[in-house]
C-alpha cells in the first residue's frame, strides 16, 4: 500500500502585524497565583502561560528553571522533523533488483532498503515478496540482500531504565540485521518464493540496480503517534530520520540529538541550559524549561502547517490520546490540546504542555513542569491549573 501526503514545502509564517495593542486578560495572573496558593508542594512545580493572541508572556512561575521533561521531549522532535524534513517527507522503504528472470527462477540479486520506518513490521514484508510473486518469482538463485541503515538492533540511551526499550515494539529495521534476515526468509517463503539460507545476507543497494517497488509511509502518521499516544517507539525511529539527514555519516541517533540541540539554539533561540539527550523524554537527564516548552508552542503557532498539525495531532482533553481521561470536567473537556509527559522513575515526573482558550477567547500557550512528587498530585496541580486558565 502506497502513502502520500499533499502538504507542500513552503513554509507559511503568520502576518507580523502589531499585536501591542491587543489587551491581554488582567486578571488571568492573581487568579493563576490563587490556584497556586492552594497548592502544595510548589517548590518542584514550574509554569508558563503565554497569551498568542496578544503576543504577549501572562504568567510564570519559576519557569526558566531547566526541569526534566518526560514526553514532552516529542514536541521538540516533532517540530523539528517538520521543520528539518519538511510535512510532505515519506518513509519509503525500498526493493531493487538485478538480473534476470527464467521459467519461475530469478538469476540476480534482489535488495530491500530500508528508510527507518518505525511502524514496519515482520508482516509487511510479505508484500513485498507477493509483488516478486506476481511478476512470477518462485525461486530466487542469487542474493537477497537487506540494506539497512541500523545493522544492529537499537539500543537504550545510557540513562535509560532496562525496561524502557522494549525492542519488541520497534520497526522491523530498528531489531538489528539477524532478525531482519530471519524475517524475510520467512515471509518470503510464505509467499511461496523457495529462498536458500545462503543467499539471505546484509549489503548495499549498488549502482544500476533498478527500483521495482516502494513502500511509502508519511511523516503525518508518525508523528501523530508519537504526539497523541506518546509513542516512544516512534519518537526514536523520526529521531534517527532526523539524524540521518543532518549528518549521514554519524549514527542515525546521535545525529538526531545534535540537530535537536542545534535546532534549539538556532530556530528557538534557547538559551545554554537546555540538556537533551534523547527525543523520546525516557531519559530522566533531559531538561527543558517551562519557557522553553512555549518557546516551541509559539514557534509552531508562528509557522501555521505545523500548527495545523499541533491543533490536529495533539491529544484533546476528554476526548483522545493520553488526555482521554485527564481533564474531563466541563470546563476543560474538548478544550485543551497539549503534550504529556509522565515518568513514574527515579521519581514522579509529570509534565504539560500546550494550547488553551482563555476566558477572553484568547489563544494561549502553557507549560506545566512537576518533579519530585506524586504524578497523582501532579496531575491535580496541572487538572487546576487548566481550569483557572480557560475560566
Amino acid at each position: 500500500m502506497l502513502f502520500f501526503t499533499a502538504c507542500g514545502k513552503k513554509r507559511v509564517e503568520r502576518s507580523s502585524e502589531r499585536k501591542d495593542t491587543i489587551a491581554i486578560d488582567v486578571t488571568l495572573p492573581a487568579r493563576i497565583d490563587s490556584s497556586m496558593q492552594k497548592m502544595h508542594p510548589l517548590h518542584k512545580t514550574a509554569v508558563y502561560v503565554y497569551d498568542l493572541t496578544a503576543d504577549k508572556p501572562i504568567y510564570g512561575f519559576q519557569e526558566k528553571e531547566p526541569m526534566p521533561t518526560a514526553s514532552c521531549m516529542k514536541l521538540l522532535t516533532g517540530i523539528a522533523a517538520q521543520h528539518l524534513l519538511t510535512q510532505r517527507f515519506t518513509f519509503n522503504t525500498e526493493m531493487y533488483a538485478d538480473g534476470r528472470l527464467k521459467d519461475g527462477t530469478f538469476y540476480g540479486t534482489i535488495a530491500l532498503k530500508d528508510g527507518l520506518d518505525p511502524q514496519l513490521s515482520a508482516p509487511d514484508l510479505l508484500e513485498f515478496a507477493k509483488r516478486l510473486r506476481k511478476q512470477g518469482v518462485k525461486v530466487i538463485k542469487g542474493r537477497l540482500l537487506a540494506d539497512l541503515l541500523l545493522p544492529n538492533a537499537i539500543q537504550a540511551e545510557e540513562h535509560w531504565f532496562p525496561w524502557d526499550l522494549e525492542k519488541s515494539r520497534h520497526g522491523l529495521f530498528f531489531q538489528g540485521g539477524d532478525y531482519v534476515l530471519r524475517q524475510i526468509k520467512r515471509q518470503f517463503r510464505a509467499a511461496g518464493i523457495a529462498v536458500p539460507d545462503s543467499c539471505v545476507q546484509l549489503g548495499r543497494v549498488s549502482k544500476g540496480m533498478k527500483r521495482v517497488f516502494r513502500y511509502k509511509r508519511p511523516l503525518r502518521l508518525i508523528v501523530e503517534r508519537m504526539w497523541k499516544n506518546s509513542s516512544n517507539t516512534q519518537s526514536i525511529g523520526l529521531l534517527c530520520a532526523i539524524g540521518n539527514r543532518y549528518n549521514p555519516q554519524e549514527h542515525p541517533a546521535q545525529a538526531g540529538v545534535a540537530y535537536l540541540r542545534k535546532f534549539m539554539a538556532d530556530e528557538i533561540h534557547a538559551d545554554s541550559t537546555f540538556t537533551i539527550h534523547d527525543g523520546c523524554g525516557l531519559c530522566t537527564h533531559n531538561r527543558l524549561s517551562p519557557e522553553h516548552l512555549v518557546a516551541l508552542l509559539r514557534y509552531g503557532y508562528r509557522h501555521e502547517p505545523i500548527y495545523r498539525w499541533l491543533n490536529r495531532l495533539l491529544p484533546l482533553s476528554g476526548v483522545d490520546g493520553t488526555l482521554r481521561y485527564e481533564l474531563t470536567h466541563a470546563s476543560t473537556r474538548g478544550k485543551v490540546r497539549a503534550k504529556t509527559g509522565t515518568l513514574s522513575h527515579p521519581y514522579g515526573i509529570s509534565t504539560l504542555s500546550g494550547f488553551c482558550p482563555g476566558k477572553n477567547g484568547h489563544m494561549l500557550a502553557f507549560s506545566i513542569m512537576n518533579s519530585e512528587m506524586s504524578v497523582l498530585d501532579a496531575h491535580v496541580i496541572q487538572r487546576k491549573l487548566c481550569q483557572t486558565f480557560v475560566k
